[in-house]
């Protein structure tokens, strides 16, 4: 697949995910007082459904992208600290890791009916601050050398 495509659908899938991401986080935690809590959980049950069936085809489509992009600069990742490219793309990387964990975890646990109401807010917040930081990495590491 040309690079192009990677990049495009990677890029796509990123939008919607950290969109997604930043709704939750920046909008929704932020209308729960005002709203109350019987017409938050109405939302909060449409939106989860909703983001359920969505949300592994975006993810699938991210992560596959991701690893074709990666596949491109493979002798640059055989050295971690060869570069400051490589390593802020290495840091990236394990970022992503750690965000598709912290996805299965939540799915996980939603799916057994343990995703109790603080994890959830823990979990947004863990994963918002890494897709935050993942999205800096996504440019510094073509601006930023050492």
């Amino acid at each position: 697949m040309a690079y192009f495509t990677l990049v495009t659908l990677h890029l796509f899938a990123a939008i919607m995910f950290v969109g997604t991401v930043f709704f939750e986080v920046l909008i929704l935690e932020g209308i729960r007082k005002p709203v109350g809590r019987d017409v938050m959980r109405s939302v909060e049950t449409a939106i989860g459904r909703r983001a359920r069936r969505l949300m592994p085809f975006v993810i699938l489509v991210l992560y596959g992208a991701g690893i074709g992009m990666a596949w491109q600069y493979r002798d640059v990742l055989a050295h971690p600290f060869g570069s400051s490219f490589a390593t802020l793309l290495w840091i990236k990387i394990l970022l992503a890791a750690s965000v598709l964990a912290h996805f299965i975890t939540a799915v996980t646990l939603g799916a057994r009916g343990k995703l109790k109401s603080r994890h959830f807010k823990l979990v947004h917040l863990s994963v918002f601050c890494h897709v935050v930081l993942i999205v800096f990495l996504a440019k510094a590491m073509f601006y930023v050398t050492w």
